[in-house]
């Protein structure tokens, strides 16, 4: 997503801080004390040396404890503003070991958070003293080209899952940065490059692997297990660990037209007007994000195109004609590309240790005064880069019933989203005040959340309404799979209560 891509502005201010290190979990051989952890209700709970020790020596993967060689990778997100302290990681390395510990997890019932690829902007794939579940070593994607599938473990990166597909000359639409956790992303709806042509994640699923909290392994598609395949398309992590994906894969070439086109920010007005008047009669295979930045320092700000064009290549200047007419721009890197090098391009301009907030939602259309909005409240600062972009919704994506999965936001035409990002140490109180003045301004004009990129401070209330006809039917599943909420660090839909 772009929130990861405008940070590039800052990767400079962020170059003197400490990069993280990479090291391989090692298992606990010495002692273990009593560990102080807490409920999922917030209730503090000692978790006795011997039955942490049971636990550990139960795994085929490793148990980490604070001051663990790997422990602090594993706790630590992207964003580096969620500093939190798990009691236990448990690095599962097979099904079964997720089984052992969303068991451990519901017998003591401790506070538990599922990590994929780290990406979450709530902060809710880490815990403080609760038990992370960490899948960074369970990962692979396997190719069955005959049958137009992929079969993708777990916790797996979206980029492996794009390598191995397009290796066959197949893809399936899965984000845009990619180190983005494949559950993650999945679970949540799922919105890439090429959904406008194929449609979101979810609407590419063929079938799901899922241990849910009685720690049962289930399979759920369309024939087995419908109620929970529904639920798990777009109704975040509410029911379980998915440990495998079954995607439907389909024939692209490998070269797509793609690359950024970037004005000065005076410009401003002109790209999002562009941008209202054609995001949503845009071809299928057209994906374009506009992105409006300030970096820190007071460096001059830019207004900037990213663009995917995955059709036939004949027909690319007339889909891009309506983008060129908004003038003469500073760059256009604008090219034939290898796909699976898009998917990638954004990585390098994530900057790990930059501090960020997000206020975003769904809009339907862009009116001018919406447009005055976003322009008259953008407001730099020297301390901080500030941006303004969107994500490109509808063509296929929007074709698909409201009730036809959890997902319910069928009608957006774009995720708008404003954002601060601040030096990782300093205090972010004023960042994020600053943010949620300006979204207090536009917030009018949206219908709803992407749960991928929800709020901090997003209440029950609102989640219920964003997941809108839906979520009576989600609070049932809840209550069959999930009745006492293990699963809450999540867009959560709470179980009904008798």
């Amino acid at each position: 997503m772009k929130r990861r891509e405008f940070v590039s502005s800052a990767i400079l201010a962020a170059a003197t801080l400490p990069t993280l290190r990479f090291v391989p979990a090692l298992a606990r051989s010495g002692p273990i004390a009593d560990i102080s952890a807490v409920t999922a209700d917030g209730r503090p709970v000692t978790l006795s040396s011997a039955e942490v020790r049971e636990f550990a020596e139960s795994l085929k993967g490793q148990l980490l404890l604070r001051g663990d060689a790997g422990y602090d990778e594993a706790r630590l997100l992207l964003n580096p503003s969620f500093d939190k302290h798990p009691a236990l990681i448990v690095q599962p390395a097979d099904a079964g070991d997720i089984q052992k510990a969303v068991n451990f997890a519901r017998e003591l019932n401790l506070l538990l958070a599922v990590k994929c690829g780290g990406h979450s902007h709530s902060g809710q794939s880490t815990c403080e003293r609760g038990m992370q579940i960490d899948l960074k070593s369970f990962r692979g994607a396997t190719v069955d080209a005959t049958a137009k599938r992929v079969s993708v473990k777990g916790g797996s990166l979206l980029g492996l899952v794009d390598r191995e597909s397009m290796a066959q000359g197949l893809v399936t639409p899965l984000g845009t940065v990619s180190h983005t956790g494949v559950g993650g992303l999945t679970l949540g709806g799922g919105f890439g490059r090429i959904a406008r042509r194929y449609g979101m994640a979810i609407d590419n699923l063929n079938s799901m692997d899922v241990v849910t909290a009685d720690g049962q392994l289930r399979h759920a598609s369309s024939r087995e297990n419908p109620d929970l395949f529904w639920g798990l398309r777009g109704g975040s992590g509410n029911f379980g660990v998915v440990t495998n994906f079954e995607f439907n894969l389909h024939p692209m070439q490998r070269q797509v037209i793609a690359g950024k086109v970037t004005f000065p920010i005076e410009k401003a007005r002109d790209v999002l007007s562009m941008y209202a008047d054609y995001a949503r009669a845009a071809p299928d295979d057209l994906y374009f994000d506009p992105m409006l930045v300030l970096p820190p320092g007071g460096a001059p700000g830019v207004a900037q195109l990213d663009v995917c064009y995955s059709g036939p290549a004949k027909d690319a200047d007339r889909a891009l004609a309506p983008l060129r007419k908004v003038g003469t721009p500073m760059s256009d890197t604008i090219k034939a590309m290898d796909y699976v090098e898009v998917q990638r391009s954004g990585d390098w301009a994530d900057a790990r240790m930059l501090g960020t907030y997000i206020k975003g939602g769904f809009i339907s259309a862009m009116p001018a005064d919406l447009i005055a909005a976003l322009i008259d409240g953008f407001k730099g600062d020297p301390r901080r880069t500030t941006a303004v972009f969107f994500q490109h919704c509808g063509g296929a994506c929007g074709r698909v019933p409201e009730d036809a999965t959890a997902f319910a936001n069928r009608y957006a035409m774009a995720n708008m989203m404003i954002m601060s990002g601040w030096r990782h140490g300093d205090d972010p109180t004023d960042h994020i005040e600053a943010a949620r003045r300006h979204w207090s301004t536009v917030e009018k004009f949206t219908r709803g959340f992407y749960v991928n990129d929800m709020p901090r401070e997003a209440t029950a209330k609102d989640i219920n309404a964003n997941y809108r006809g839906n979520y009576k039917k989600l609070a049932a599943l809840k209550t069959k799979y999930d009745p006492s909420n293990l699963f809450r660090l999540n867009a959560n839909v709470q179980p009904l209560r008798a």
